[in-house]
């Protein structure tokens, strides 16, 4: 048996949180290690947030090429190079894992490549890369193992090999006909660059529209911009067989109102929910409790159920946001210097990198009417606001928010050019507990898409019958 080391504290998983954390403790003195099975730094740099915006903005140049006329730019036949799209997500991917490693060797935090597996309370053994073992000790634990893809149990899904988010940043070829099982955030923003790079895109969504989370107004609006983009959105729709394997060829049985029918593809791509990786990792043999979804049970505080452990991001049941576990490490490091952070109202942004892009901040009319909050609304066309012409992308809107019986922003949702920057300027207000009218009597620079608030506000909000 490996000989037991000890540290002041074992983090398990290198994303967003634990990261942070260790290098924060280790710059502090502390004997720290971090426990990683294969991403260094986690999903964010290395196969979701920046390698899909990465592709995402690759898609953006070809569609703006192919609007070359448009802007009296006259250019030839537009061609994709998806090996070269692919070498450009992967140099940038390279250099974030070599600042990774960077601030790992100037923190003074060790950075363990392997599988860690609870062998007693507060004890790891980690299988190393190499074959080698570990065993483990620390004072304190902090678990941050995030989620993985979710596969729906579908006859023949599995078996066909489909492709979830990692496997399709690493497509070095269009496919032919894309289907995409999934019209959330994940599903929809691989599927419109997807559509740019000159494949056949089909999007199979079990619920009634796209972006399930968004008010019934901006799932249309994107809707028709899909459809304006060619893409075949199919709602109301449940896959029941899939044959034939991805990449190649396959037949993608779907029952829907209108019946069965089988879609005719060459690749799929799953992107159906997330599940937490806690299992198979002897979190019972700890004393660390999961609820009914798997998910670490935790405290407003991110305290497990066993003591001086703590679980941060995704594992934890905290929003699948990397910004939001970032919060995560700052509620635990402050806690640890003796503050009182916690997770309750937490005023959480969020953003969908689509064309037109979606940010949102705070309530919704679907919240708020789930919730039986009075609410008047403020909302204009993008349209209105003027920086939208001068560089052709008129299509979307915003609205917002207000409080029945005060001038308080409950929300904020942007729909149109530059909206996840503008979230940010009303998430501020809204942090800062400022009254609508602060907006719309600031001077905000011309023309910028921020300006654009001062319109919004211009007009007194109404109740939401008389907003549409």
């Amino acid at each position: 048996m490996a000989e037991l080391q000890r540290y002041d504290a074992l983090v398990l998983g290198s994303g967003e949180s634990g990261k942070y954390l260790a290098w924060a403790m280790a710059k502090a003195g502390r004997r720290v290690a971090v426990i990683e099975r294969r991403w260094i730094g986690g999903s964010c740099p290395n196969i979701a947030c920046l390698p899909s915006k990465n592709i995402i903005y690759s898609a953006h140049i070809a569609a703006l090429c192919h609007r070359g006329a448009e802007f009296g730019i006259i250019a030839g036949p537009v061609g994709i190079d998806m090996e070269m799209v692919r070498q450009r997500k992967r140099k940038m991917v390279e250099d974030l894992i070599a600042i990774h490693r960077n601030n790992y060797a100037t923190s003074g935090a060790e950075l363990i490549m392997g599988e860690g597996r609870f062998t007693a309370p507060k004890t790891i053994e980690v299988r190393l890369q190499d074959g080698d073992t570990r065993l483990l000790a620390g004072e304190r634990i902090y678990l941050n193992t995030g989620t993985r893809a979710a596969i729906p149990d579908v006859p023949g899904l599995q078996q066909s090999n489909p492709l979830t988010h990692i496997e399709a940043l690493e497509l070095d070829y269009i496919p032919e006909h894309l289907i995409v099982l999934g019209g959330g955030y994940v599903g929809l923003e691989f599927a419109q660059p997807m559509r740019r790079f000159g494949c056949r895109v089909t999007v199979v969504e079990q619920g009634p529209q796209i972006a399930g989370h968004e008010d019934g107004d901006v799932a249309q609006a994107l809707m028709k911009r899909f459809e304006e983009d060619g893409i075949d959105v199919m709602l109301n729709t449940r896959p029941t067989r899939v044959e034939g394997r991805s990449g190649d060829k396959v037949h993608f049985q779907v029952d829907s109102a209108a019946g069965t029918q089988t879609i005719e593809g060459s690749d799929i791509l799953v992107a159906a929910g997330r599940i937490p990786n806690t299992e198979g990792i002897g979190l019972d043999i700890a004393g660390i409790d999961l609820d009914a979804r798997g998910y670490i049970k935790v405290n407003e505080r991110l305290e497990t159920s066993a003591p001086d452990v703590w679980a941060m991001g995704e594992c934890a049941g905290s929003p699948q946001f990397t910004h939001v576990a970032f919060d995560d490490f700052r509620v635990v490091r402050d806690n640890m210097h003796g503050g009182d952070r916690t997770t309750r109202d937490r005023l959480v942004p969020y953003c969908m990198f689509t064309d037109p892009e979606l940010g949102r901040v705070g309530l919704n009319e679907s919240a708020a009417r789930r919730a039986g909050i009075a609410y008047r609304v403020a909302r204009i066309p993008m349209a209105a606001v003027l920086r939208t012409r001068t560089i052709s992308a008129t299509e979307g809107f915003m609205k917002a928010l207000i409080a029945a019986d005060s001038d308080r922003i409950l929300g904020f949702t942007a729909l149109g050019a530059g909206a996840g920057e503008l979230i940010a300027v009303v998430q501020t207000a809204m942090l800062a507990k400022l009254p609508y009218t602060a907006l719309r009597d600031a001077i905000l620079t011309h023309p910028t898409i921020a300006e654009g608030l001062t319109v919004l506000f211009a007009n007194e909000p109404v109740l939401p019958d008389k907003a549409h």
